[in-house]
């Protein structure tokens, strides 16, 4: 039986007319309120999956030069999850927590630096898509003399999660129009549905109006 179940899925490879397409990661964008399991429901994948799995905190990441983490500091985690070996670590799964906490104070552009907010989005975008990072082999910062290691990001998975405390205003804002005139619906703006079900349209214009920057949303595609 378990000749004829291997010959049958070679053949089923040799006869596959999608064996040339080649499927790439889709990062994920959690969205619930503190304590509904976003972390856990990442944990578990990778302990289903047997990969590494790594946990940051946004809040504690700055932009490359000032105090606080940088980016490379969470795949450095992940590599320490994989017990040194980079070609593990360059399969895990790493869930950034707190995400909603890097957002903008604003549509506009800021005109001071914002180094935990804004600078820390633009820092992640190359990791998060996928790229050749070259992280200290160490847990210090970069410099000239530091031994450098490489990782492929491609094939890691991101899990980024967050509260977005305000975004299901944006949300209401944009669905429940407001009507006049006789045949007009007349109904309070916060009756009708619950916070779950309200994110559950959330469109990346409300996550971009909410404070993240257009290039990193493109990065989350699955929310």
């Amino acid at each position: 039986i378990s000749m004829s179940v291997a010959v049958s899925q070679h053949f089923k490879r040799i006869n596959n007319p999608h064996k040339d397409i080649k499927l790439e990661k889709t990062n994920v964008l959690l969205l619930g309120p503190t304590g509904c399991g976003k972390t856990a429901i990442a944990r578990h994948i990778a302990e289903y999956l047997d990969l590494p799995f790594a946990i940051c905190d946004a809040t504690s990441i700055t932009e490359a030069g000032y105090v606080g983490d940088d980016v490379e500091s969470i795949l450095l985690r992940l590599i320490n999850e994989a017990d040194g070996d980079i070609e593990k670590a360059s399969r895990g799964i790493v869930y950034i927590d707190e995400i909603d906490k890097i957002a903008r104070k604003g549509e506009n552009v800021s005109l001071t630096r914002d180094v935990s907010g804004e600078g820390v989005q633009q820092a992640l975008l190359k990791m998060v898509e996928g790229s050749i990072m070259r992280i200290p082999y160490s847990g210090k910062r970069k410099h000239p003399g530091t031994d450098m290691q490489e990782i492929d990001t491609s094939g890691i998975l991101f899990i980024c999660g967050g509260a977005f405390d305000g975004l299901d205003k944006i949300i209401r804002g944009r669905s429940e129009k407001s009507s006049i005139g006789f045949g007009a619906e007349v109904r309070s703006p916060s009756s009708g549905k619950d916070i779950s079900e309200v994110l559950r349209g959330t469109e990346p214009e409300d996550l971009i109006k909410f404070g993240l920057i257009p290039e990193f949303v493109g990065r989350l595609p699955v929310t």
